[in-house]
């Protein structure tokens, strides 16, 4: 696999591209993300096993918003069957990447306890005394974050890179992250891009949020907040392909 080294400026760009392909079929977007964030909700409620669960199959399940990304650019319609196509073929090789996932993934998040003394996991358990240390949470998210930088490296191409291309896990792993190591600038004006997107949904929602009644409830504020996943979450898994397209120069035409 060749990877390209592209302007710092296409991160940006891959953020625009997402949002057009998330015009192209928005009906079916929202059926895809929809399903996925039930079916999120409802592993996640399954202690222990939910979360682990999640975790081995979010590799799969990226090939599956991929196909559906490709699909958009093709001006084609995305369907709700398309978010199991990365579980129609070299299974066990998803699995592996799952794995490798799943181990950078939860090392992130119980490595931050090594920064804020365990205060963001507790929150993550909803522990009572999680509010005991609010003022650490800051910091150990952070540093999750910076843990969770290698495995997104890692797993940024590598599930398609097997899906799409019959690369091995060992080899996909290696180039996604040379690939993304190679193009780090413009995953930094990427990153910047999303974070003025994702402020931008917060100042729409803490408008929305004052603009209700002081007796709105929690649940009245969440309502809010699930739609707007529903327009967000396309764009990004959208963005992924267009990220994927340019890299690897994958030439097709829009």
């Amino acid at each position: 696999m060749n990877a390209r080294v592209v302007q710092p400026s296409r991160g940006a760009a891959w953020l625009a591209e997402g949002w057009r392909m998330f015009r192209a079929a928005p009906f079916g977007w929202l059926m895809l993300v929809f399903t996925y964030l039930m079916g999120t909700m409802l592993l996640s409620a399954l202690p222990l096993v939910g979360p682990l669960a999640m975790a081995v199959l979010m590799p799969a399940l990226s090939v599956g918003f991929m196909s559906a990304s490709r699909a958009a650019w093709r001006r084609q319609s995305v369907d709700l069957a398309m978010l199991a196509a990365g579980f129609r073929e070299r299974v066990p090789s998803q699995l592996v990447l799952g794995a490798v996932y799943g181990l950078g993934f939860f090392a992130a998040i119980y490595g931050s306890a090594l920064a804020d003394g365990g205060t963001l996991v507790r929150a993550l358990h909803r522990s009572p005394d999680a509010g005991d240390a609010a003022g650490e949470f800051p910091v150990g998210l952070l540093f999750s974050v910076l843990l969770y930088l290698p495995t997104m490296m890692l797993l940024w191409f590598s599930p398609v890179l097997v899906a799409w291309h019959g690369v091995s896990p060992a080899k996909a792993l290696f180039y996604s992250a040379v690939a993304f190591w190679l193009n780090l600038r413009a995953f930094i004006v990427y990153a910047i891009g999303l974070a003025v997107l994702l402020f931008v949904v917060a100042g729409v929602l803490t408008l929305l949020v004052s603009l209700l009644p002081e007796r709105a409830t929690a649940a009245t504020v969440q309502s809010l907040v699930f739609p707007s996943a529903l327009v967000v979450l396309p764009v990004l898994f959208a963005s992924y392909y267009a990220s994927y397209r340019d890299v690897f120069g994958v030439a097709e035409a829009a």
